[in-house]
Parts: structure tokens; sequence; C-alpha cells
């Protein structure tokens, strides 16, 4: 984490890969709303169900085998 007085030592945040984003093929303005879901999740445990249905209605539009949909 770029300018954490921690170090690499301490764990102090949350690292995100994105192989699994752009492998379904989406695209920067994804990964800002995967960040958004992910911190609205962290900042009230209320906001799962919420959650839940932004990341199905993400996913639709990225399917893994459109042939199956």
């Amino acid at each position: 984490i770029p300018f954490d007085p921690l170090g690499p030592n301490v764990t102090s945040g949350v690292r995100l890969g994105t192989p699994a984003v752009t492998t379904r093929g989406m695209k920067p303005e994804d990964m800002v709303e995967i960040a958004d879901i992910i911190v609205n999740v962290i900042r009230d445990e209320n906001y799962k169900e919420k959650a839940k249905e932004r990341v199905a209605n993400l996913l639709k539009k990225y399917p893994l085998y459109e042939d199956l949909i």
C-alpha cells in the first residue's frame, strides 16, 4: 500500500487481484463498482443483501458461458 507507515510485513489493507474480472472482460469502471460494493459491505453489515443484488447484476453483464444462458 503506497505510503503505508506500517510496512510490508504488517497486514493493514485489502489487496484485490484482477485476473478473474479481466478474464470475464470487465473494464476499469466495473472494478470501481466492485470496490464500491466492498467498501459499502465493510462499512455497513446490513448492506450484504444489496451487495448480492449488485454483484448479480454485474455478473449478468459478463457471463462465463454465454451459450448456456
